[in-house]
């Protein structure tokens, strides 16, 4: 029996290895040319608005313990550095990121971002936002380069909030990553590859449950006309497509697509394209999270509207940009943002890239 027991451990082990890319060989390739756009702390996620207008969420992310952050700023308290949203125009060029919170009277330390265009062309922003007191999801109003704060939402249920999409200024589904909430717990959720995080969607007044088992529900977004939901998993390593029914919001899986990387965010083009940002070495991850001299492979997926064609067009061993969290394409422009790094890529593709 303790022979049967060690076996089953060796197994277990070797495939916790395979699965979390260990054993790939990384070979670097992008048709085109980036920079860095510095000063900008764990850019985690981007999204672009169709008039080329970047959001982004930052936040000092790198932890040293399990509550609290290490910021790059030498006799500061911890809890009086605030996370930020940024403003970059891509119609400009030379463009720098703009704070557009920087005078925030609450403590905001920003996830997963999405915006909702109305058609008054009113825009509002969704925020998770990971507080010493908890999480909650924040709802901003832009007005010109600077967001007025709406309202703060917080429930029971918002575990381990990680991604958010707006489906008007007061309706989202979002996604927890774990199941638990204590770190611990988190850890071997992780390891053992169990499926406990799940999908919420909040209906302006209270949230409920519409998809659930899933490993590490990561990034989530929705088609231009509302009816598909597409939601990452990480340790799954798979695209989920649902159909969303309009009236109750439920969501109904419709396919599964299984990418062979830790995926990340989501983001959409104008032609409706997929663009993730992708982890395909998880325990390089776990390494550079905890010491930022270790490199952890930055990869980005851009997957066809009719899901037909999965291409990976960037690769690299995470020397420009470690730990890449999101691709967001506009106009021959690709934004690769990422955890812990104090920059993002600003990549233009090659005249003659086909993508």
């Amino acid at each position: 029996m303790f022979k049967v027991f060690v076996l089953l451990v060796a197994l277990y082990s070797t495939k916790t290895v395979v699965d979390s890319g260990h054993l790939k060989e990384i070979d670097p390739h992008f048709n085109g040319i980036c920079k860095e756009i510095e000063d900008i702390p764990g850019p985690e996620d981007i999204t672009i608005l169709d008039n080329g207008l970047a959001i982004i969420s930052s936040d000092f992310r790198r932890k040293i313990e399990k509550t609290s952050y290490l910021y790059p700023i030498e006799n500061k308290d911890l809890n009086s550095l605030q996370g930020n949203i940024y403003f970059y125009d891509l119609n400009k060029i030379n463009s720098s990121p703009i704070n557009m919170t920087e005078n925030l009277n609450f403590e905001f330390h920003p996830h997963g971002i999405s915006t909702y265009l109305d058609g008054e062309n009113n825009l509002y922003l969704s925020v998770v936002n990971h507080t010493s007191n908890g999480d909650f999801v924040e709802i901003f109003y832009y007005d010109n380069i600077k967001l007025k704060h709406l309202k703060t939402i917080s429930s029971p249920l918002l575990v381990s909030p990680n991604d958010i999409v707006l489906i008007n200024e007061s309706q989202f589904y979002v996604t927890n990553d774990h199941g638990f909430s204590k770190p611990f717990f988190k850890l071997f959720e992780d390891y053992l590859q169990m499926s406990k995080s799940n999908i919420l969607f909040y209906d302006g007044l209270a949230f409920i449950e519409v998809a659930k088992d899933l490993q590490m529900a990561n990034g989530i977004n929705i088609s231009r006309d509302k009816k598909i939901v597409y939601c990452a998993e990480t340790i799954g390593q798979k695209l989920n497509i649902y159909r969303r029914n309009q009236l109750d919001n439920s969501l109904s899986l419709l396919e599964s697509l299984d990418i062979d990387s830790g995926l990340d965010n989501i983001e959409i083009d104008f032609d409706g394209n997929l663009y993730i940002g992708s982890h395909p070495k998880l325990f390089d991850f776990i390494k550079h999270a905890k010491d930022k001299t270790h490199f952890s492979p930055s990869q980005v997926f851009r997957i066809s509207s009719d899901y037909t064609l999965i291409e990976e067009i960037f690769l690299s061993e995470g020397d420009d940009l470690s730990a890449s969290t999101v691709g967001a394409f506009y106009n021959n422009i690709l934004l690769i943002g990422a955890v812990f790094d104090n920059h993002f890529l600003h990549c233009e593709l090659e005249d003659d890239a086909i993508y």
